[in-house]
């Protein structure tokens, strides 16, 4: 009974996860936009939790620091992702890897995009979170649920460049919210992924939504963030192709 009850719950999920992708579909497929359906990710930083990173994480997280002890200026970062006690450093160039291999982020392509944020219901601290690759670079798109004080939820979404802040200077992105005869827009350059999350938020350099005007823009307990990138300027690399 205890088996056919947890199988029973994982296809009932499965189906719940499959009707909201269809919905999604069906409200994005006239714009020809790409549609990502994009779970939450509930605070690992505290409790029992703390942790459940794969244990070849730390023997990862050795190797590359032994790695990049002879480099003469090492840019390393800790891991970018949000909520979890993740103790991982490396370099720029290698942070997509270890987020799709060790944190599963799913890597969308496309300059245009829709990201659906599902389960917006849970409590803080809550993290939705995808890697989007576009324009020959990488950006980190993260939608967080946090309270601003007990009781008084807000939402901020940002994307950040996987590169340094130089690079993230030649592009612009635009997160876009469109529901029932409403719009709302934000529209900036991307923060670079070494000013680290909370910063940014810290900051308010982001779309910050508290907890009404998250209901307006939600249907059925998900929240649809259109999403566009664009170059401002050429490149270095792309000016000396």
């Amino acid at each position: 009974m205890l088996f056919f009850t947890q199988c029973f719950g994982a296809v009932l999920d499965l189906l719940h996860l499959r009707f909201q992708h269809y919905q999604a579909k069906r409200v994005f497929s006239s714009a020809g936009q790409l549609v990502c359906v994009v779970n939450p990710t509930q605070n690992l930083q505290n409790g029992s939790n703390r942790n459940a990173i794969p244990k070849e994480d730390s023997s990862q997280r050795k190797d590359q620091y032994i790695c990049h002890q002879s480099v003469s200026d090492p840019q390393l970062t800790s891991c970018t992702c949000p909520l979890y006690s993740c103790k991982w450093e490396g370099h720029l160039e290698v942070i997509v890897s270890h987020l799709t291999q060790s944190h599963t982020i799913n890597i969308l392509h496309g300059t245009e995009i829709v990201f659906l944020a599902t389960d917006m219901h849970l409590p803080a601290p809550v993290d939705w979170i995808i890697t989007h690759s576009c324009l020959g670079h990488h950006f980190l798109l993260v939608l967080r649920k946090q309270e601003k004080y007990q009781g008084y939820p807000q939402f901020f979404a940002t994307m950040m460049l996987i590169g340094t802040s130089a690079q993230a200077q030649n592009f612009n992105y635009k997160l876009e919210l469109n529901r029932n005869r409403r719009r709302l827009t934000w529209e900036s350059t991307p923060r670079s992924v070494l000013d680290c999350v909370d910063s940014v938020i810290t900051d308010g350099d982001c779309l910050i939504l508290n907890a009404s005007v998250a209901q307006l823009f939600s249907d059925n307990g998900s929240l649809a963030i259109g999403i566009a990138i664009a170059a401002s300027k050429p490149c270095p690399v792309e000016a000396e192709k």
